[in-house]
């Protein structure tokens, strides 16, 4: 069984471009989309993300959409508690996934494994 956990300096959930993103409008509210789009710099990072400490710079104060938590996804995503960690497990392994390759995703993996 897998346990979601955040893998440090890792970041990959603050790459918000939205053509990455297509289905964006089916679980941000009109206003989460706007507050969303107002984050997402020229290159796709979030404004708010640190490339160089890996870490975002707002963290406690980050919209709800950037809180990754049984509750927030099954407002946004109707996933259930005990989906929860298989969901997120496989959005970061995703997301890890398609931005730094395969060896970062093992070392995902290899985190996640109880």
């Amino acid at each position: 069984m897998t346990t979601w956990q955040c893998m440090p300096n890792c970041g990959a959930c603050c790459y918000l471009e939205p053509s990455n993103r297509p289905d964006l409008a089916d679980y941000l509210t009109p206003e989460q989309m706007q507050t969303y789009l107002s984050l997402v710099g020229d290159d796709g990072w979030c404004i708010n993300f640190n490339h160089t400490s890996r870490q975002c710079q707002v963290y406690s104060a980050r919209p709800d959409f950037c809180r990754v938590s049984p509750t927030n996804f099954e407002q946004m995503f109707g996933i259930n508690s005990q989906d929860f960690h298989e969901f997120a497990v496989a959005c970061c392994q995703e997301h890890i996934g398609d931005l730094y390759g395969v060896e970062k995703l093992w070392e995902y993996d290899q985190l996640v494994q109880i």
